[in-house]
């Protein structure tokens, strides 16, 4: 028995008593009678998404905010990652999720809620960016309307490259090619240009889009370069046109706010510097070398790319044109479409 023998009979019940009170104070984390000193005042936060433990976002932003965190911190501060939706496998329940306390941070992808993240679903709005860095940077210029929209604390916000759109039996070189594909889009935003245009559009999730496009349940995918490599679809693909008419997909990292309430002011200072402008921009790099990768592999595979003559883009804007100049006036949370897009453009 911990803490020595009881030889007598009329002893027991002190010893028990010893006994019991020993476990309750390991339990507690309280000073023993080895003399075993308490653990350094620690604390240790859950990051979820639903990438893989491999993905690009985790090399460029997740491992380097742990590392960065712990060393800012001394040690007080860590981060433990759980990906692959280890704590929720859901993409669209991510925000959820974060704000239910199941984990500290969350990735989140406001397109899949737009209706929660209107001003920041616009960013995808046709004719704002091209590239991972030009459509970050526009976040970066409306950011200070954009976190309100969130319950929570915003680490990071960034987005990645305009949508390719990967076809299986037909290739799209003119905007009749358009004409009655059955086409996947990542935001509900994008389905109105994309039926613009002729084709119809449907949401679904990146998980289950590889096997749609590989048994025909959809003719297309509208989706970043990115993307090619996280559902490999290149290998379901036979086509690439290399140009659409819209924009980058947003991200946020964010934090539950009632984690960040908590934390003493220089805890909080810790999560303030390495959540700083480098992070989001961390990510914009990231999703550009994985849409060059996303690339790279669609033309070892043997897919056929395909870049529009300017004056089919032309024909393909103007096939939008009205349906954009209509939606800017259109309601987004206490602003206007357009008002979010000037902001985008960095027009006051």
């Amino acid at each position: 028995m911990p803490g020595g023998s009881c030889p007598r009979a009329a002893s027991r019940s002190r010893c028990s008593r010893r006994f019991i009170h020993g476990l309750l104070a390991l339990a507690a984390g309280l000073p023993s009678a080895s003399g075993c000193r308490p653990a350094p005042d620690t604390r240790e936060l859950s990051l979820a998404h639903f990438l893989s433990a491999d993905h690009a976002l985790n090399e460029a932003m997740f491992t380097p905010l742990a590392q960065d965190l712990s060393e800012l911190s001394g040690g007080r501060l860590t981060v433990r990652q759980f990906p692959a939706g280890a704590l929720n496998s859901s993409a669209p329940a991510q925000y959820s999720m974060l704000l239910g306390g199941v984990a500290d941070i969350a990735l989140a992808v406001p397109a899949y809620t737009a209706d929660l993240f209107p001003k920041t679903d616009l960013i995808a709005y046709p004719g704002v960016c091209k590239t991972a860095r030009e459509c970050t940077e526009a976040i970066r210029r409306a950011r200070p309307v954009l976190e309100p929209e969130y319950e929570a604390r915003v680490l990071a916000i960034w987005a990645n490259d305009a949508p390719v759109l990967l076809t299986r039996d037909r290739p799209v070189r003119t905007l009749e090619d358009m004409r009655g594909l059955k086409i996947r889009v990542s935001t509900r935003s994008a389905i109105p240009f994309i039926e613009a245009l002729g084709a119809s559009a449907v949401m679904q999730p990146g998980t289950v889009v590889h096997q749609s496009l590989t048994t025909g349940v959809i003719d297309g995918v509208a989706i970043s370069p990115s993307g090619i490599v996280a559902f490999q679809l290149h290998e379901p693909a036979s086509y690439l046109t290399t140009w659409l008419p819209l924009s980058g997909l947003p991200f946020v990292l964010l934090m539950n706010q009632g984690v960040y309430d908590a934390l003493s002011s220089k805890e909080q200072g810790w999560i303030d510097e390495v959540a700083d402008d480098s992070l989001s921009l961390a990510g914009a790099a990231a999703w550009a070398r994985a849409a060059a990768e996303g690339l790279r592999m669609a033309v070892e595979a043997g897919v056929e790319i395909i870049d529009l003559a300017e004056s089919e883009k032309s024909r393909f804007e103007l096939a939008a044109a009205s349906l954009r100049e209509a939606g800017l006036a259109r309601q987004a949370g206490d602003m206007t479409v357009g008002e979010v897009i000037r902001l985008f453009s960095g027009a006051r």
